[in-house]
């Protein structure tokens, strides 16, 4: 049996020990020994991406703003899936040691290939009002992406849907994947004036009796840009 190495470790704001694992060449992020990124959501955060792109292949200047850096594999689908030269893609990463392990240990990461991508440390609320009215697409994971007040996930939070909302372009994007399904997610995303599409992808593509992940668009749509 091929040995767990511990590549890194960091103490998140709550205490809590972010670890960076590496296992057979494939590598993860846990918590509590609870894998929130890696193998488990590589296939749900690639879809999450071209989904998420698709409509927005003919524009110019697309802005993509990505709720955490994780492991890149989002941020890579993204850059793969939307070729535009002048396109835009915002990686809003609080935890300043997920780009240092980029660099570290991961030199494939388009963070450190790609002049399209920015890199911030806010996803708060504030943070998308700065880009009100100009984002096409906004991408979240409920496990890999950094969390808010409570450490629940900033879509608990109607202030940050309510921002995520005015920070879209018309007929933009706020696409979320995640783990395992979330009951009120829908009606929530509807009370804050998007249209609602729910999908599902496998967790490990080709597997014989596939585990399905949920993902939701919410599309703001043009009858609401009142």
């Amino acid at each position: 049996m091929k040995p767990r190495i511990t590549l890194a470790e960091t103490t998140l704001p709550d205490g809590g020990v972010l670890t960076f694992q590496e296992h057979d060449g494939r590598k993860s992020l846990l918590i509590h020994g609870q894998q929130i990124c890696g193998p488990a959501t590589r296939a749900a955060e690639e879809e999450l991406a071209r989904l998420a792109c698709a409509p927005f292949r003919p524009a110019r200047q697309p802005k993509i703003f990505l709720v955490g850096l994780g492991l890149g594999h989002t941020l890579a689908s993204v850059c793969a899936e939307l070729k535009q030269k002048r396109g835009a893609f915002i990686v809003a990463e609080p935890l300043a040691a997920i780009p240092e392990w980029h660099r570290a240990h991961l030199p494939e990461s388009p963070l450190l290939s790609d002049d399209r991508v920015v890199l911030e440390n806010d996803c708060s609320p504030p943070a998308l009002t700065r880009h009100a009215g100009m984002l096409h697409a906004i991408l979240l994971h409920l496990d890999a992406s950094p969390t808010g007040p409570r450490n629940r996930p900033w879509v608990d939070d109607r202030r940050w849907l309510s921002a995520a909302f005015e920070a879209l372009q018309a007929g933009g994007l706020l696409a979320i994947a995640g783990s395992r399904y979330a009951p009120s997610l829908t009606r929530n995303l509807q009370r804050s004036g998007f249209e609602v599409a729910e999908f599902t992808v496998p967790a490990a593509p080709g597997a014989k009796k596939p585990r399905f992940l949920p993902i939701w668009l919410a599309r703001k749509g043009r009858a609401a840009d009142g």
